[in-house]
Parts: C-alpha cells; structure tokens; sequence
C-alpha cells in the first residue's frame, strides 16, 4: 500500500535525493518516491512502518529533515526562504555546490566553502562582505609586512638584525606576529579545508589550507623541537628554517585575491542593480481634485496616477488622459521614444517625455514587468548551464591529483634533489598545492553566465535558464509564428463581406463581435473594436465555446452562430457558397486574414482583417539566415495569407493551418531529425510548441502562457530580439570556453613550473608566495574576461 508523508527541511533537488535514499534504506519500505515542489513523500509499504521509526531514521542522518503524516502550512524551506527575505536578499554559492539551495544568511558555503552571494543583488549585503574582507586583509598585511621583511633581512651579507637579536628570538617574534594573520584573518581558510576534507568536496581551500598549513605548524614544531630535525633542515646558527612568512604571505595574497573577487563579483550583478535604481520611490496619486504624493508600495490597483514630464512610470498601467512619448530603452533595449496615447499601456521604470499623462494603475508590486524582469534576471543568473558539468567532472579528479602530485614533488626532490634536498623538496611541494586553485575553473562558466544575462535584461531579451543561453548558441531552426510574432499581432478590420439579402454588414459585424466579445484573440479584439467604433450594440451571448486553431461558437441572440476558419465550419458540416469562396480567396492571396460567419449552418459573410508586418521583421529573418538557421513560418491562418506573408519575408518554407498539436508535431519531427530547434511565438497555441522546441522564444507582447512556456522571452515582441539573443549565446559561450581555457591552461603550465621540473634545465623554481600571488589574479581574471561581455554588440 502507499502511504504519503509531508517533509520539511528540503531545499533543493540532492536534498530530494538524499531523503529519498535514507528512506529507501529502511526495512519494509519497498519504494519512495518524493516530490520536492509539494515538500511530500509517498512509501509503498507491505505493513506500514511506525512514523516514529520514519522520524528516527533522518533524524540520525544529520536531523535536518523532518516527516510528518498531516499536512501543515508550512513550505518548503527554498520557497519559504525566497519569500521571507524578500527585499533584503538571500544567498547562494556561486559554485551551485547543492544546486538551487539557497541560504538565509550570508556567509560560507557549507560544501565548498566559496563565500555565499546574494541571490537578489543586495548591494548593502555584497558592500558588508566586501568591508568585512577589506577589514581581515588590512589586519592580515599590517602583521605580515614585518614578517616578510625579517625574513627577507636574512638574505643580506651582514644581517643588521642579528646585531640586535639572535636569529632564535626572531622565530619567536614572527610566530607572534603570524597569530591573528593565521587565527584571526585567515582562519576561514582553515575552517573551509576542514570542511572540504571531511565532506570529501576538495576545492581550492583544501590545497591552501594543507599547504599553508603544512609551512605554519613545520616551524611552529621546528622552533619547539629543533633537535628533531636533520641538520639540512637548519641554519649556520642551529636553528631551523622557519617559513611563517611563506605562510602568511600566502595567505594574505589569497585573502587579496578575495577582495578583489569580491570586488569584481559585485560588478557582475550591475545589470540588475541598474534595473532596481528604474524603480522611483514616490508617484502622485489623484483623489477627486486633489493631487497627494505617495509611496509605491502604497499604489493599489485602479488607482489615477499622475506622470508629470521627466518622471519615472511608477507601476504598469494604461493612459486614460493625455498623451506623451515615452522612453522604453531600460526595458526594450531599443533607443528611440515610443509615442503613447489613451488606451496605450505603459511600464514601471519606464521614462515620460516632455508631456504630462493620467494612468490608470493595471499591475502593481511584484506582478509588474520590471519586478518580473527583476526576478527572470535573478533566478537566470543563479541557474547552471550545461557546459558547467564539464567543468565540475574536472573539479572532482583535480584536487586530488594535485595532491598526489604534491607527494610525487616532495618525494622526488628529497631522493633526487641538491641539498638541502629536504627542504627543496618541502618547499616544491607546497608550491604545487598554491598554484593549483581550481576556483578560476569553478567560476569560469556561472561568471559569464551572470554577465551574459544581465547583457540580454539590458537588451530586451530576458533569458530563463543558463542552459537556454548555452542551447540558443547550437539551434540550426527556427520555426517562427506570424501573427504577433512576423506581424505586430495588432490587427484591424478592413471590410465586411454578405452574401446573404437577410443580413447586411452591420448585422454581420454584429453577429461577430458579439461572440468575440468573449474571446482573447487578438483578431476577436479587432472586431470588437470595430463594432464599437460604429456604435454598434452587441448581443446577448450564451453557451461560448473557443476551438483553438479554427474558431469559436456559442448562442448569440439565441441563435447558433461560429466565427472562425474554414476548417471550424467543414467541422461543422457546413458549406461555403461559390460566391463567397471566391471573395475569401482573392483576399486571402492578398495576405489577408479571413474569418466567416455562420448562423444556424449556414455561411452568410465574412470579415477581412489586416495585420500590418513589422518593420524589423524582414531584416531580422535576413540576418538569421546568414547566420546558417533555417527560418520556417507555421501559422493557423489559410495557405494563400500564409503564402504571401512568406513570399514577403523570402521564406522558402512555411505552413498554413496548423493547430497548436501540428506545430508540436513539427518541432518533434525536426528534433527527431537532429535539428536544434527554437520556436518564438506570442500565442496560447504555441504553448506546446514552445515547451517541446530546444529553446522556447516568447514575444514579451503576447499571452501569459506563452511567456511561462519558453526559455527566452523578448520584452519587445520584436523579431530582432532573435538576433540579439543569437548573438548572445554565441557570444557568452565564446566567453566560457575562454574561461575555461584560461583556468586549465594555467594549472598545466603552473603545476610543472611548481613542481621544479624547468630547474634541471634553467635553475629556475617558483616560490610558494609567487605561486599564490598568481592562484590569487587567476580567478579575478576569469571574473575579468566575463567582465567584457557588458560592453559586447549583440547585432
């Protein structure tokens, strides 16, 4: 039998996994299957086990799930963190150590040990870790600048400290001076690789933590017991080598490298800073005559604003008086002030022109398009492109090879080297651990990643997921809509056609406009518009139903009445006169969009539509195709409008009549081809394409459910928003393998170098310092090459 068992703790799918693994192990539970969205789990079970026995089980795996049987408002902790420290942030390792898991507070990754950062581009919480490291590094350079220059005495012919003191005392003195450089400033270093070693996650701080580990506690004991060591390991004097200053030296230079990270890091997020400064403060709302400023979070829905010229747009609205130009170039990406007038909706953060408006308040808070923006941008940023596995395989086997390698270095040079062969071979081998961080690795694809869709935010093209960025790079196809997508999905009615000596035009449009009255179709819309515009009184409309692709019907005036294709009317069994095929078919090699009218089965009329093609529309598939993808057009509209559209647009291949199910089934075909394929579209009948297609594009102006079906949404509802996102990928792509590059090409040629396997030939060796002075500037130097994206041209 299946029982079903609500649990708390969960946040991310390897905690899904690990449950249901600790689960499964439990005698008498036959299977487990758990459901991280509901926060459920559902146990087959011969004989039920004790709930107690359930609890028990996670509670000896870390206590950090509970299961209960009841259901309880609580959330799952992901969604209840999200939400409860909405405004202020919450945090996430950049590495995605545990996935999406997010944390409440910042801090270190409890995997990695990688500083955690905001998810929601908190400048106050990035300023507070970027201060808190500047702080340590200070403190650590104050107590190392000694150290490093008695250290550094000791290679003067006449040492004028050892006039002073002997070389014991000075030991002593750096060791003091060594202690809150290495238990204060960098003691995270050492909390880190302790972590790291007993979760078995060997990252960066693993290698930096045993080899500055190893230097510290060597002289800490050679100091203590020099009597211990062989004579090679010691000084004319009788005192040991001591390396505090190779220890703090490296680890101040990495905790520099830090900050500088940090630093660099807080860059990566400026695309989303800069959306959060659109969002103004303050708007003027009006109550009967009178105008009051007010806060924005005070704005409900249907409230009058008032914009006065040069002023923010304070929530999503529509414009009830005036008119104005507004510019739009924060959120479309495109320069030029788009003129809007009553009727016309308008965007938060958005900039009015030189006219002052009233609107109408529409979206509010978090429903707003920048707050969405905000939000995609965000939760974009966060996510793992695919590539990312590559470069986390390579991080598991890394670490460990380093280290070994470091015991190959110490054993060779020990057995083969000069004297003092011993500490040639200590200090290599420490070398080997500094050099080899794998931390540029690690951030060489979620940095680009980051940059790369805050670029696209700035640009009208709002990316999803990281692996829709890398897939865009792959597609070869793509199949595009036309209404809303080739045509501005703004159509109008340009005639009305009877054949009927019972009906005439008014009737006609009457009959058509009172059953679209309930649809969402743009061409239902345009009827509607055009009824209303001629003052025309719409019927009473009953029983409505919506065919997707073909039409819609229902009872008008108690009268059966269809609106839509020919296919809805052949569905119907009912006949179109010769008379009026011939009028839809002229019309329709024209371009022009046609839908009929049939009341109680028979075909009285029809109404013509046009639907103006954008003007970027011809230009943007140009530029597609010179970039080698195929351009298809796959529309529910009849094959002679479909034809001429795609004669216009030099379109070799297009479909006409396709219902949402024909489309989906051309996607597949084509993916069953070898083809990688995008799909943009704006409509509800594109939904199902739109999820199955490789990459889902969204016109920014179309249907809800269009916009949650795909991958990229195009805030413009533009055809060039395409290209832009084509040049995107390509372009953040070319920026991660270079980051890649970059971070395995250094450890190739730093580990030999390290190791000492040039000294035979050129007596040369890199100093453990020199080794983490360039472990440092690796990693800011990946942060810098994704840097450049800001500035990239996507067109």
């Amino acid at each position: 039998m299946q029982y079903t068992y609500h649990i708390h703790g969960m946040t991310c799918n390897g905690c899904r996994s690990h449950v249901e693994h600790t689960l499964a192990q439990i005698k008498g539970v036959s299977s487990v299957e758990v459901n991280l969205e509901k926060a459920e789990a559902v146990l087959e079970m011969e004989n039920k086990v004790a709930l107690k026995k359930l609890q028990e089980a996670l509670k000896k795996d870390g206590g950090r799930y509970s299961i209960h049987t009841e259901k309880t408002n609580r959330q799952p902790e992901a969604k209840k963190t999200n939400k409860e420290f909405k405004g202020i942030g919450f945090f996430y390792c950049p590495m995605h150590c545990e996935g999406d898991k997010t944390y409440a507070e910042p801090g270190d990754c409890p995997v990695c040990g990688m500083d955690l950062v905001p998810a929601k581009a908190d400048v106050s919480a990035e300023e507070k870790t970027y201060k808190g490291l500047l702080k340590k590094f200070w403190i650590a350079l104050f107590f190392t600048a000694p150290i490093f220059m008695i250290a550094m005495s000791e290679m003067l012919n006449e040492n004028p400290l050892n006039n002073l003191l002997p070389v014991g005392y000075w030991n002593w003195i750096q060791f003091g001076l060594s202690l809150p450089v290495v238990f204060y400033a960098t003691w995270v270093f050492f909390e880190r690789a302790y972590r790291s070693i007993i979760t078995w996650n060997l990252n960066m701080f693993t290698l930096i933590g045993i080899g500055a580990g190893v230097a510290w506690l060597f002289s800490f004991f050679g100091m203590l017991f020099p009597d211990f060591f062989p004579p090679q390991f010691k000084t004319d004097s009788g005192t040991v080598h001591v390396y505090f200053e190779a220890a703090t030296v490296i680890l101040t230079l990495v905790l520099m490298g830090q900050v500088l990270e940090a630093r660099a890091h807080s860059k990566t997020n400026s695309a989303v800073k800069e959306l959060l400064k659109l969002a103004p403060n303050k708007a003027i709302r009006l109550v009967g005559d009178k105008e009051e400023s007010i806060t924005i979070d005070k704005i409900e829905i249907g409230d009058l604003l008032r914009v006065k010229p040069g002023d923010k747009i304070p929530v999503d609205g529509e414009i009830v008086e005036g008119e104005s130009t507004i510019d739009e170039s924060m959120i479309t990406g495109e320069p030029l002030p788009v003129s809007k007038a009553v009727g016309d909706s308008v965007s938060s953060g958005t900039i009015n022109g030189k006219r002052s408006f009233v609107m109408k308040a529409v979206t509010v808070g978090s429903d707003t398009l920048l707050s969405q923006i905000i939000e995609m941008v965000n939760t974009a940023s966060r996510s793992q492109a695919p590539i990312q596995k590559l470069a986390d395989k390579i991080s598991a086997y890394f670490v460990p090879t380093v280290i070994l390698i470091s015991l190959i270095t110490f054993v060779v040079w020990a057995i083969f080297g000069p004297e003092p062969a011993y500490v040639y071979a200590l200090v290599n081998a420490i070398a080997v651990l500094i050099i080899a961080c794998p931390c540029a690795l690690g951030l060489a694809t979620p940095m680009s990643v980051m940059v790369g869709v805050g670029k696209g935010a700035q640009n009208g093209v709002l990316i999803k997921n990281a692996e829709a960025l890398e897939k865009m790079d792959k597609v070869d196809v793509l199949i595009i809509d036309k209404t809303g997508t080739i045509t501005e999905g703004k159509p109008s009615v340009e005639k009305i056609v009877g054949v009927s000596d019972t009906f005439d035009e008014n009737d006609i449009i009457q009959y058509i406009a009172s059953l679209n009255q309930l649809s969402e179709h743009p061409l239902a819309d345009a009827t509607v518009s055009y009824a209303k515009e001629r003052n025309i009184q719409l019927l009473k409309t009953t029983d409505f139903d919506s065919v997707s692709g073909k039409g819609v019907k229902g009872l008008v005036n108690e009268k059966r009445v269809l609106v839509g294709n020919l296919k809805l009317l052949q569905n119907e069994k009912i006949e179109v006169s010769e008379k009026l095929g011939k009028i839809v078919s002229k019309e329709q090699e024209k371009g022009k969009t046609v839908s009929y009218l049939a009341i109680e089965g028979i075909a009285i009329g029809s109404v013509i539509i046009t639907d103006k093609i954008k003007e970027t529309s011809k230009q943007a598939i140009q530029k597609l195709q010179e970039q080698g993808i195929e351009v298809i057009m796959l529309t529910g509209d009849n094959s002679g409008t479909a034809k001429a559209v795609a004669q216009e647009m030099n379109l070799n291949t297009f479909k006409a009549e396709m219902l949402p199910q024909d489309k989906l089934n051309e996607v597949e075909r084509l993916q069953n081809g070898g083809k990688k394929v995008a799909m943009a579209g704006d409509g509800i009948n594109d939904a199902p394409a739109l999820a199955k297609s490789d990459v889902g594009i969204a016109m920014g102006t179309g249907t809800d459910v269009a916009i949650e079906s795909a991958a990229i949404t195009l805030v413009k509802g533009d055809l060039h928003g395409i290209v832009k996102a084509h040049g995107l990928s390509v372009k953040t792509m070319k920026n991660i393998k270079q980051n890649l590059f970059f971070a395995l090409i250094y450890n190739t040629i730093g580990v030999p170098i390290a190791a000492g396997v040039i000294f035979p030939f050129f007596g040369v060796l890199l100093s453990p310092m020199l080794a983490a002075l360039a472990m440092s500037f690796s990693s800011v130097s990946v942060i810098a090459n994704a840097l450049r994206l800001r500035t990239a041209k996507l067109d």
